[in-house]
């Protein structure tokens, strides 16, 4: 390639298809092929786990191997390079049985600790080895955290020195804090980073996301609301003091969705792909056969809500279940798919239980039915505590199924609340967090959906034609490459 394209690498702890579990995953896969597409050159960098499936693992092919230093006392590691090319896009997966080989990527911040740092050693290392020098290394959560502070120390005087980064937040919930002593010995960094500028959280502990963010070039976030929103105390998970130091190089970009792998007019998983020009006819179509499959009144004038999440705090679900019961009538049904605490899936098995015909809990993982709950519902429901981005309420636009939202982070972005005077916005939204404002957003667009059809029909028309793909985002990102590449 030209020596004017960027090359970007990107680091993370999953991408779809190797390993997801939850929406990290989705944009390490779809970001890469936004940014390929615009022309950039792109590798991804990514553990090889032992839990990646055989099909792709017999796809990849040996690059090389070394071995690194690592930990205070110097110790030796293997790093094996294993490769493969998707849709344009290189993935180098670094192969370590030691730590690599757990069940799942994730198991206990104690072993976790010593896997990433690593990991975000070993992701420069390669980069070196490989004598592949991007100009900007984009990092993602806490797991990659520790590669921008390499890149300025240890890596500073090699090829892969040279390059930029970015840290991207996609929940701060998580930040990787530890004991000072495991980190330090873990990470093999000098004792002036383990203050409070860098690394130092408190007396005893350590956190690995706020020394990535304080020498990260750039930090981005997964929307423009949430990059203000954890520059409070609220959302700020203890670092907003943190972060709006570091404001200047704080940015919100909004995710996208891969609109080729959500597509209502090609989805094999549907009864009956539809799209802008028979998606009103087609929905009820899709609504019986899911009434059907899980034994709901088959009844294409009911009002369908989904909800498509996992059963934490953080989704809004206790004020769902303060409300449920005032949310049901004879001309409404509600399909649940989630797993997560214990006292939601109960919860949600007691409503299905009380309400035969009416509710379905469907308490597990299911591609297929959600693919169907898209298609089937009328509106879908996200009433999130916090939410950086989301993807559920972008997925449901694109197929046509009116989002109800809390004003927070990623949603407050992507849906605007509709207007009954103007007849314009593209979903229902309330703003503080309390139930009886999320029951008045359901009964707004019950009104909407039952006395006035044709203006609901307005507002599925308005969804699916919105772009929700990552183009547009992944030019906000070229732009924000381009500046880094200019930087002395």
């Amino acid at each position: 390639m030209s020596e004017n394209v960027t090359r970007i690498a990107f680091v993370g702890s999953e991408s779809y298809p190797f390993v997801k579990t939850g929406g990290l995953g989705d944009v390490m896969y779809a970001l890469p092929r936004a940014l390929r597409r615009e022309g950039c050159e792109v590798r991804v960098i990514l553990p090889y786990y032992s839990c990646i499936p055989e099909k792709l693992k017999s796809q990849v092919t040996w690059k090389g191997s070394f071995m690194m230093d690592l930990c205070l006392g110097g110790q030796s590691y293997f790093v094996g390079i294993m490769e493969t090319e998707i849709d344009g896009v290189i993935y180098d997966l670094i192969d370590n049985q030691e730590f690599f080989s757990w069940g799942n990527p994730y198991t206990g911040l104690w072993e976790d600790i010593p896997k990433y740092c690593y990991f975000s050693k070993a992701a420069l290392a390669i980069l070196n080895y490989l004598d592949w020098i991007p100009d900007v290394v984009h990092c993602h959560d806490w797991q990659a955290a520790l590669v921008p502070v390499y890149l300025r120390t240890s890596f500073a005087g090699t090829p892969v020195g040279r390059a930029r980064s970015i840290l991207t937040i996609h929940n701060l919930r998580f930040q990787g804090i530890c004991g000072l002593q495991h980190l330090k010995y873990w990470s093999g960094l000098p004792d002036y980073l383990f203050d409070y500028p860098v690394f130092k959280q408190s007396d005893e502990d350590a956190n690995m996301f706020k020394g990535g963010l304080a020498y990260a070039d750039r930090i981005t976030t997964v929307s423009a609301t949430y990059a203000e929103e954890i520059q409070t105390d609220f959302y700020g998970e203890r670092l907003n003091g943190h972060l709006w130091y570091h404001r200047g190089k704080l940015k919100g970009i909004v995710n996208g969705i891969d609109v080729d792998l959500w597509n209502s007019r090609t989805d094999h998983l549907l009864p009956a792909p539809y799209g802008e020009d028979n998606v009103l006819e087609k929905k009820k179509e899709n609504k019986r056969a899911l009434q059907e499959r899980l034994g709901l009144q088959v009844d294409e004038n009911k009002y369908v809500l989904g909800l498509i999440s996992r059963l934490t705090d953080q989704k809004g679900l206790d004020l769902i279940t303060a409300v449920f019961q005032q949310m049901l009538d004879d001309r409404t049904q509600v399909v649940i798919l989630g797993t997560g605490d214990p006292l939601y899936e109960d919860s949600f098995r007691y409503f299905e239980n009380t309400h035969p015909g009416q509710v379905c809990a469907y308490i597990k993982y299911d591609e297929s039915l959600s693919h169907q709950i898209y298609a089937g519902a009328d509106a879908l429901l996200v009433p999130s505590l916090f939410e950086p981005c989301g993807l559920t309420q972008l997925i449901a636009m694109r197929y046509g199924t009116v989002p109800i939202v809390r004003e927070t982070g990623g949603l407050k972005d992507t849906v605007e609340p509709f207007n009954e005077f103007t007849g314009e916005g593209n979903g229902f939204t309330f703003d503080r967090y309390r139930a009886d404002l999320l029951l008045d957003a359901v009964e707004r667009s019950k009104a909407q959906y039952f006395d006035h059809r044709d203006v609901w029909n307005s507002i599925v028309l308005w969804d699916m034609a919105k772009d929700v793909s990552w183009e547009h985002s992944a030019r906000q990102y070229l732009d924000l490459y381009e500046e880094l590449k200019t930087m002395s």
